[in-house]
């Protein structure tokens, strides 16, 4: 007998420490229901559904606003500070090109990874439990 993908009453076997810690990371940058990795945790761009349509869990109850933008701009900032100097050290550049270069990179770094970096954030919030 299959299993009803809508079917609210799903146990998953707890898991502990470091295991527990990448699999809720792993699930999340897939943008998954870190509970039971099938579900969708996101409803459009950036927005987490209330809860997940496949194993129920409530994904709602997660505050991940503020830190995703942090680490998205911290892991940018170490991609495009080194590419930026190391294309001012090859040559000199006019400003109008590198800022032709650097300002749609950063962008593009920024708004396409920001969504795979909240799903690592509420993969890690439901690993250690935080909520609210």
């Amino acid at each position: 007998m299959t299993p009803d993908p809508h079917e609210t009453s799903h146990e998953y076997p707890p898991e502990s420490g470091a295991s527990r810690f990448f699999t809720g990371l792993r699930r999340g940058f897939r943008r998954k229901c870190p509970n039971c990795g099938h579900g969708l945790a996101f409803s459009g761009y950036l927005k987490i559904r209330e809860t997940c349509d496949f194993c129920g869990h409530k994904l709602g109850e997660y505050r991940c606003d503020d830190a995703p933008p942090y680490f998205t701009i911290l892991i940018v900032g170490h991609l495009v500070v080194p590419g930026a100097l190391a294309v001012e050290q090859s040559g000199t550049p006019s400003l109008a090109l590198q800022l032709g270069i650097w300002i749609p990179v950063t962008l593009a770094l920024t708004l396409g990874l920001l969504p795979f970096v909240k799903g690592g954030v509420l993969g890690v919030q439901w690993a250690m439990g935080i909520r609210g």
